[in-house]
């Protein structure tokens, strides 16, 4: 990044063709006049004599990268350090069977719940600034896939790399709300937050949704909670050595009342996801109910460059001083 720590002094620079422009105006105006021969003997046009312009250049020229040099040129990195702590939240999501239902469209292509999800996410993530964000995915089990970061381009990566199944069949909100609780004791914050989203009813885990929404308000931390995916009837990609690929519908079940408990007993708020423009508008929603004031200090690593254009300057003003006080002297 290239920047003038006093940029206002560039202002200096109209002064020298002004300058120029006045002096040029006025003229020469010879002091006293003596006879001669000049107009009975042709004029000869010495070197010295076309490069009389040379002098007034090296002074103006020189007046230029001094003006410049004065502005302090700098070239470094700027650098924004974060001084909030922020609000630390953790992404809860299922990644369970039930999440390769094809009923989700994005960028006019038919898409899988997760996929729809990850785009969503990601978006989600990007907007966010200063804040802690550690990722949760649950299926039958739940795992800490990111703890608590401000690093959004690892998330995001290792967001790209969920599967669908990869923490089994079934659904465990519950292990999933401890799971999550678990990592937001890692780093203490003025606020926090758990967004959990899953298209099914609770049906594995050792602690139910009940026990882990309790344990969520005793440690005052705030749940909104996500039921994706439309309703009724879900079609799936299905794959056997007879009949090939082929697509059957098959219904999934969200528990509302459940995830409608469990955010308003910690203070939260519940959404249903039914398509991706849905799905956006609700983590848009989100973004803007958790909003925090972040201080920050913003600092530079920058090298002076005055020297350069100081060294050329000085170069020009002794070539001026030469040149104006021998051949190109006037007098008086």
């Amino acid at each position: 990044m290239f920047r003038f720590a006093f940029p206002g002094l560039l202002v200096l620079l109209v002064l020298i063709p002004a300058i120029w422009a006045y002096r040029r105006r006025g003229g020469f105006r010879p002091a006293l006049g003596v006879s001669g021969l000049g107009s009975a003997v042709q004029r000869v046009t010495s070197t010295a004599l076309r490069l009389h312009w040379l002098a007034p250049a090296f002074k103006y020229g020189a007046l230029c990268l001094m003006i410049l040099a004065l502005a302090r040129p700098q070239w470094g990195i700027s650098r924004v350090n974060v001084m909030t702590e922020g609000i630390n939240i953790v992404l809860a999501v299922d990644i369970s069977e039930s999440m390769a239902a094809l009923d989700f469209r994005r960028g006019g292509k038919i898409v899988d719940r997760l996929e729809a999800v990850k785009g969503v996410v990601r978006d989600f993530i990007e907007k966010r600034n200063g804040d802690r964000i550690g990722m949760v995915v649950f299926g039958t089990h739940a795992y800490t896939q990111l703890p608590l970061t401000r690093d959004y381009n690892a998330l995001i990566t290792v967001l790209e790399r969920v599967e669908i199944g990869a923490a089994g069949k079934k659904t465990a909100v519950g292990d999933a709300v401890g799971i999550s609780l678990k990592r937001l004791e890692d780093i203490e914050s003025k606020s926090r937050v758990i967004i959990l989203l899953t298209d099914g009813r609770s049906n594995a885990g050792e602690i139910s949704p009940e026990a882990a929404a309790q344990v969520a308000v005793q440690k005052n931390v705030k749940i909104y909670t996500i039921g994706v995916g439309a309703r009724g009837k879900a079609p799936f990609r299905v794959r056997d050595s007879f009949f090939g690929e082929r697509y059957v519908y098959q219904q999934v079940d969200i528990d509302e009342e459940t995830l409608r408990s469990i955010s308003e007993k910690t203070g939260g708020l519940y959404f249903r996801a039914e398509n991706t423009e849905g799905l956006q508008q609700i983590y848009d929603t989100i973004d803007r109910l958790e909003k925090t004031e972040v201080e920050v200090q913003e600092f530079a690593e920058s090298r002076e460059l005055y020297p350069y254009f100081l060294l050329p300057a000085f170069v020009l003003l002794c070539g001026w001083v030469i040149l104006a006080h021998t051949r190109y002297l006037k007098v008086p």
